[in-house]
């Protein structure tokens, strides 16, 4: 339990540091000029990095031990936070695009060797019955997300006050003293790795497992493709007049959205196993609900594309509807999320847990990727109806792909 709390308690400064800094890249260098393009290019190396990292340190991971991963994504991240202090206002925008996804590239290595190694913590952790795995990683991700909701509205408020530099410094500064605690306080008793790992092992021979992994592409490239740059970027020609002040009520009211947002994915993804009452259902029960959920989120984007078809303008009635219509979407994609959290911890054996989990994160970094590219392109190319659109037809493939999952106990792993 303490080595339990420690690894979760990295994970909450992490992401808190990780959601600040999105929404203060994206709202800062929007009002400075950027297109929908050029911000979507700020996240690609970001995302572009979890890819290899996730795959690197699943291996790293078995081979040196975990705490050496988790340790190395804060560090990272502290480092990446300081040469951001260094960008010059006076650079070309080409130059500033190109710094800023570097840094951004560094910073999302950071968040996947944290991430694995947090989530990996918990299959080796958490108690075997009862649905504790189930109820342990619903916790740690459940709360992670609360956690960077928290973050989004400290950038948006941090940006508002303080202004992009000092914001950046700041949280600098408060990850490295969680850092030294968490080395400080950290338990013993986590794996310390092996030697005779080897870097093959990383591509999984589960159906199961790349079954999920294409479904955790499709449903994280669902909600990327409207949560990065389209939605923020209408919100902010809905709500600013252009002027200063105007535009700081619009950072606060887009900060306080995307919070409010991922606070709700949140807490409805901790309270998954109550929702879906997994104590008393199968594996096999789980792994149907998966499907049953992505279908039911596919009717939300789909709706919501129509209502911004049918309607003639940012009108007020189809911005409450949009709100309304999202925060429904976090509350059934986060139960979706929360089944393939566990389903991944399930189908994966403990002595290729890092593997298994970093294979799967680099699925999940892809979907994110793809959908960050997305988000950029369609709405620049149709608006907000394109990007609903295909964040439904996303959704779609995520049910279709869940669909292919097997009761683990008919599937021969090898």
């Amino acid at each position: 339990m303490s080595a339990y709390i420690t690894v979760t308690a990295a994970y909450w400064a992490f992401m808190l540091t990780d959601g600040a800094l999105r929404m203060l890249v994206l709202l800062h260098f929007h009002s400075m000029g950027f297109s929908p393009v050029q911000l979507a290019y700020l996240f690609v190396l970001y995302e572009i990095a979890g890819m290899g990292t996730n795959l690197a340190a699943g291996w790293i991971a078995a081979r040196f031990g975990l705490t050496s991963t988790l340790y190395a994504g804060l560090a990272l991240q502290i480092a990446a936070l300081l040469v951001l202090t260094q960008l010059d206002p006076n650079w070309a925008i080409p130059v500033k695009v190109v710094f800023v996804m570097i840094v951004q590239g560094a910073s999302g290595v950071a968040k996947d060797l944290a991430k694995m190694s947090s989530k990996s913590a918990v299959k080796l952790l958490a108690p075997t019955e009862g649905g504790g795995l189930f109820r342990w990683v619903a916790i740690l991700t459940g709360s992670k997300n609360a956690v960077k909701g928290f973050g989004f509205l400290l950038g948006a408020a941090l940006l508002a006050t303080v202004g992009f530099m000092w914001a950046v410094l700041a949280m600098a500064i408060i990850l490295a003293a969680f850092l030294v605690a968490v080395i400080l306080f950290m338990p013993t008793g986590l794996p310390k790795g092996r030697k005779s790992a080897k870097f093959s092992e990383v591509f999984s021979k589960s159906a199961n497992v790349n079954w999920l992994s294409a479904a955790r592409v499709f449903l994280f490239g669902a909600r990327d493709v409207w949560f990065v740059v389209g939605i923020p970027i209408y919100f902010y020609a809905v709500l600013s007049d252009g002027t200063e002040d105007g535009n700081r009520a619009a950072f606060f009211m887009i900060g306080t959205f995307m919070a409010v947002w991922v606070i709700l994915y949140g807490a409805v993804q901790a309270s998954a196993p109550k929702i879906l009452r997994a104590k008393e259902r199968s594996e096999g029960d789980l792994i149907h609900a998966a499907k049953n959920w992505a279908a039911a989120l596919f009717c939300v984007p789909a709706a919501l594309s129509i209502a911004v078809l049918l309607s003639s303008g940012p009108e007020t009635w189809l911005t409450v509807t949009l709100v309304v219509g999202l925060l429904a979407f976090g509350a059934i994609f986060a139960v979706n999320s929360a089944l393939h959290s566990y389903l991944i911890l399930a189908f994966t054996k403990s002595e290729r847990v890092t593997m298994d989990v970093g294979f799967y994160y680099m699925a999940n970094a892809t979907g994110r990727l793809v959908g960050t590219v997305l988000s950029g392109l369609t709405y620049q190319i149709g608006g907000l109806p394109l990007v609903l659109g295909t964040a439904a037809a996303m959704v779609a493939l995520a049910a279709l792909t869940s669909g292919k999952l097997t009761d683990q106990t008919n599937e021969a792993y090898t």
